[in-house]
């Protein structure tokens, strides 16, 4: 039977092109995805942490209702992709349903559901496979390629294999979801959000060809342009998103909630200023690991990255994917702003699996997905 887990996991991000570390979904999975209805516009109205924060709680969720199994998943910003088996499609379901109540009455945004059976992504003559890569010694994210992923959201977005609503819904388990760290801003330049997208003529081994150029430019980056400081995010005083967060659990009052996450938040502002240790906690190799573990690069059916960069080496990005794109290997969409914003997942702060999702603060990735959108258009057009 096959598990995620088996598959070994790279760690150097290059290999991200190597069909080899790419291993083909079993047709009896399936993908539940995610995604807020008119995103751009809750970000245009400065809900961006909402945005993340929905794109997140399908993940939280379905780890929860998975009860620690190890599933493929991807954050998208405004949405989420995940693959379980057959067997586990239902305990899904019922976490996508339970997401979407959730995002619908304690964020006022709308949330689609799908679930999607890899057979049918199949049957449209496309394909779903993942790799491990693993960017700490703690965690490991899904990267998929193949293209089964974009046909399935496209799916969706169209209307297709939406989850039915239940005339008595539950709010999903959302534990461990959080969005309190301070935003990250620029010391290089601009946060750049980038997608990178094969043309759908265009052979793998041309696409991978552009890619490795692209990732030798960035490779010469500080740190390959990670827009988290080496040291790790920082302790907010006063925390971020203690609203948002609050309104995950049902356990008291809202404003007992908002008053413990301000003690908590507080405390945490303390030990990350002082370096004190809180018994088995230390705020130092925490928000170090707050850095290892994030998705700042990842990729799913195309190269996504948010990046700290100079407008030179922005420039010179622009230059060599505009290379490609008027060569028909490629398409991008990118957009640029002054910081990143994490939303994070924390089972537990006492060990090292944390996992934290990147974006930009100013709806990153939903805005590069528009301008590749635009793009293509436009190419389509000419």
């Amino acid at each position: 039977m096959f598990s995620f887990e088996e598959i070994k996991p790279f760690t150097d991000f290059r290999q991200l092109c190597d069909g080899k570390v790419y291993t083909a979904l079993p047709d009896d999975w399936v993908l539940g995805l995610t995604d807020v209805v008119d995103s751009t516009g809750a970000i245009a109205a400065g809900r961006y942490k909402a945005v993340n924060m929905a794109g997140a709680a399908a993940i939280s969720a379905a780890m929860n209702a998975l009860s620690g199994k190890s599933f493929p998943y991807s954050f998208g910003g405004d949405g989420a992709l995940i693959a379980v088996p057959g067997d586990d499609a239902e305990a899904l379901a019922a976490a996508l349903r339970g997401t979407r109540h959730w995002v619908e009455q304690k964020l006022g945004l709308e949330l689609r559901a799908a679930l999607v059976p890899v057979s049918e992504v199949r049957l449209s003559g496309h394909q779903v496979a993942v790799a491990r890569f693993a960017p700490s010694d703690a965690v490991s994210y899904a990267m998929f390629s193949g293209g089964g992923a974009d046909w399935a959201a496209e799916a969706m977005k169209v209307g297709r294999f939406h989850l039915s609503r239940e005339d008595d819904p539950t709010f999903a388990d959302l534990t461990g979801l959080s969005c309190r760290w301070a935003p990250s801003p620029s010391r290089k330049g601009v946060i750049l959000s980038l997608i990178v997208k094969k043309q759908p003529e265009t052979a793998w081994e041309e696409f991978s060809v552009a890619v490795d150029r692209l990732l030798a430019l960035v490779n010469k980056l500080e740190r390959d342009g990670h827009p988290i400081p080496a040291t790790g995010a920082q302790f907010a005083w006063p925390p971020r998103g203690v609203t948002l967060e609050a309104l995950t659990s049902e356990e008291g009052s809202l404003a007992a909630r908002k008053i413990r996450l301000w003690l908590v938040g507080c405390l945490a502002w303390i030990l990350g200023r002082t370096g004190w240790n809180l018994g088995e906690f230390d705020p130092t190799v925490y928000r170090r690991y707050t850095m290892m573990n994030s998705d700042y690069r990842k990729f799913e059916d195309g190269l996504r990255m948010t990046l700290d960069c100079s407008r030179e080496t922005q420039a010179e990005i622009d230059v060599l994917l505009g290379r490609e794109r008027d060569r028909g290997i490629l398409q991008f969409g990118q957009h640029t702003q002054d910081a990143a914003i994490m939303t994070c997942i924390v089972p537990s702060i006492y060990t090292n699996r944390h996992f934290h999702f990147l974006d930009g603060i100013d709806g990153g990735y939903t805005a590069a997905a528009r301008n590749l959108d635009r793009a293509a258009h436009s190419a389509g057009n000419a």
